[in-house]
């Protein structure tokens, strides 16, 4: 009976583990590539074992062909991807906000290496997912996460495997949003933009013997560092208010 009872809990720990494992790994903030994978995989294996003592009867019973417990382990691996990776798509709104400012100041070849996409990115962009990744745990974003493992289990049940057209829609629906409001957060230096370059044009044609592009550059980059520098608690005031929504959903 002992064994049979701890047969039982190792399953749901580990059934669990398979969801809140997957999500942790591409959560913001915790997921990050700088924190290192062993704290990930502790943290995880501590919610799995916390979390799954809360489910109680949710948990399905152990089955009998090993096929079957693969598929159950398999699905509930691909909606804790699901999950993680609709809220790491969020993201990229970050990173469409830095490349369209540093091409409207003229700063969009000035890349640096970014620890969030894990790749080159604009010098803006990777400004502003790390501070967006300081700012999700101080302001307790983070908990909401850790609790919104507990609520995507009311969302779709252990056992359960959404229809495939779901999760497609979710993640269009995602990009569409993100990069929507990447352009949004980046409107007053698009705005600058466009009247700058402009006014360049007009001036290029009254004098077609002067640089004017390059006279006129050191200016451009000045004035869109200050309208950044002004902007930029707003920016990220209305991206911290968009994956507050994503959170307050798994809740």
């Amino acid at each position: 009976m002992e064994i049979m009872t701890l047969s039982s809990t190792a399953f749901g720990a580990g059934l669990v583990f398979a969801r809140i494992g997957s999500m942790l790994m591409l959560f913001p903030g915790i997921g990050e590539s700088s924190v290192p994978i062993r704290m990930r995989l502790a943290l995880a294996l501590v919610l799995a074992v916390m979390i799954g003592s809360l489910l109680g009867d949710r948990l399905p019973p152990v089955p009998e062909q090993p096929l079957a417990l693969a598929g159950l382990i398999g699905g509930e691996v691909l909606i804790g991807l699901m999950f993680g990776a609709i809220a790491r798509l969020m993201m990229s709104a970050l990173a469409v906000a830095g490349q369209m400012s540093g091409m409207q100041t003229g700063l969009a070849f000035a890349q640096t290496f970014d620890p969030s996409q894990g790749r080159q990115g604009a010098i803006f962009a990777t400004f502003l997912n790390l501070t967006a990744v300081v700012l999700i745990f101080t302001t307790g974003l983070h908990h909401m996460f850790i609790s919104g493992l507990v609520g995507s289990y009311e969302l779709i049940p252990i056992g359960v495997i959404p229809a495939a057209g779901d999760p497609a829609a979710l993640a269009t629906d995602t990009v569409a949003r993100s990069f929507r409001l990447g352009i949004q957060m980046a409107a007053p230096l698009i705005a600058f933009g466009l009247i700058f370059y402009l006014a360049l044009g007009v001036l290029s044609r009254l004098m077609p013997q002067v640089q004017i592009f390059f006279v006129a550059m050191p200016g451009n980059v000045l004035v869109g560092l200050m309208i950044f520098a002004l902007s930029f608690s707003a920016m990220l005031g209305v991206w911290l208010r968009y994956i507050e929504e994503y959170g307050a959903l798994l809740n």
